[in-house]
């Protein structure tokens, strides 16, 4: 393994401005299920999880299993708002075209989704195959720290070479836990929750993150 620094980024809410997208559409479709949770309480339990784990969460609060057209209806009102309204995230194209280290991105969406919402905002250019790697891929999604392991692994670098660039709580709690480093993006607020998780340093601009990245190379 090498003594380089491999940089993991999160795909959901680091590369492509999915979250509020998302979030609503599965509110809208908890709501239909009787579920009265706010959009807010309900941004901040799922966001950062695996869909296996957001379905085990709502199996439990309801009772019962979600019914059969639960996944599919999520999944086809997701995707309609990607189409519609995916953007990336503000600046971070700047900063894929300005890193000098080995990066990837390890995202708790599956590689359908993720391939499509990079599709979508012109980032596939700074990821193939090889760099991207999914909750898919592991056992366990984060929390725990399997997905991001998988990733060093596969990359060929050691944990504690790695620096995670990530924005949930979840995310940062399974870096943390993977023995890597975090720098936190609290571009939608939280910042306060990402440094209780463990992340080193919390910034609000993608504009911030190459500075960051610079004091974090080895030697610096």
């Amino acid at each position: 393994m090498t003594d380089a620094t491999l940089i993991i980024f999160d795909c959901d809410g680091v590369l492509v401005d999915s979250e509020p997208l998302a979030n609503a559409v599965l509110h809208a479709e908890l709501a239909r299920l009787g579920d009265a949770l706010s959009l807010a309480e309900s941004t901040a339990l799922f966001t950062g999880l695996s869909l296996p784990s957001c379905t085990e969460i709502i199996r439990r609060r309801l009772g019962r299993p979600p019914p059969a057209d639960f996944l599919p209806r999520l999944r086809s009102g997701v995707a309609a708002a990607f189409r519609r309204d995916l953007a990336p995230v503000a600046g971070v194209e700047a900063v894929l075209q300005g890193l000098d280290r080995p990066y990837c991105v390890a995202s708790s969406g599956s590689h359908e989704k993720i391939r499509f919402s990079l599709g979508l905002t012109g980032l596939e250019q700074f990821f193939p195959p090889d760099r991207i790697f999914s909750a898919d891929d592991v056992v366990r999604g984060k929390p725990a720290p399997d997905l991001f392991l998988h990733a060093a692994d596969a990359m060929g670098f050691h944990p504690g070479n790695c620096l995670v660039v990530e924005d949930s709580r979840p995310g940062v709690t399974a870096a943390r836990a993977a023995g890597m480093a975090v720098l936190a993006f609290a571009g939608r607020g939280e910042p306060q929750s990402l440094r209780e998780a463990g992340a080193e340093v919390v910034f609000t601009s993608m504009d911030e993150l190459p500075a960051l990245l610079r004091a974090s190379a080895p030697g610096a």
